[in-house]
């Protein structure tokens, strides 16, 4: 069969074409997309971020004390929205305690879990604010605190609630200061930043809400 010209140019530019696209490959290359890099980091809960398996003892009591210390914050501030007759601001700041503080127990639950470490809960505790091989957490209620505040009622449940949180806040930045020393995951040292940026702002809150009580 005869070629027309413009059959055998068409050819040619075909071949060329081709040509060049080897030319351009990367040498070994498959065609197929490379695989991505595989972290060895656990994903925080719901957050996305990769954690870093970086760590020391600091980090691991960190959490580990954090985490029943802020369970204790949460059931403090359920105790007080189960009752009536609550002032609505102290209320309100109740809630912000539980909105902050759950999740903030997720991320050092999930930090753990990167680490290969189990976490410590309020059925850990040994009735007297410490934990087997921690020693004692700072502004941790006692079984009698956390009945009186049970007890109580309308604006004298606020007002003792206010004082009681005052002081586990205040425990809670004692610990932060300790890990943002010693801690070497930099997660974990952000987080007990922005819990003593956080608290010791509502520390100031508290108290304003006490003197107008």
């Amino acid at each position: 069969m005869k070629r027309t010209p413009l059959a055998v140019a068409a050819a040619v530019a075909g071949t060329l074409f081709l040509s060049a696209c080897a030319g351009n490959a990367d040498p070994g290359s498959t065609g197929e997309d490379p695989a991505p890099a595989t972290s060895v980091a656990t994903d925080t809960a719901g957050s996305g971020e990769a954690i870093s398996e970086e760590h020391n003892d600091a980090d691991v009591m960190f959490a580990q004390m954090m985490i029943p210390h802020h369970q204790q914050a949460v059931e403090m501030s359920e105790t007080l929205l189960a009752k009536d007759d609550i002032p609505q601001n102290v209320a309100d700041f109740a809630q912000g305690v539980i909105d902050a503080q759950g999740p903030e127990i997720d991320r050092m639950n999930a930090m753990l879990e990167a680490w290969g470490q189990q976490p410590m809960n309020m059925d850990d505790m040994d009735g007297t604010g410490g934990m087997g091989g921690h020693g004692g957490m700072s502004g941790m209620m006692s079984e009698d605190d956390m009945q009186q505040l049970e007890d109580a009622t309308g604006t004298e449940a606020a007002k003792l609630y206010l004082e009681q949180m005052t002081r586990h806040h205040e425990g809670a930045v004692d610990m932060a200061e300790q890990q943002v020393a010693d801690g070497q995951n930099p997660q974990a040292v952000a987080l007990a930043e922005q819990v003593i940026e956080d608290q010791e702002a509502e520390i100031q809150e508290m108290k304003t809400m006490l003197e107008n009580l």
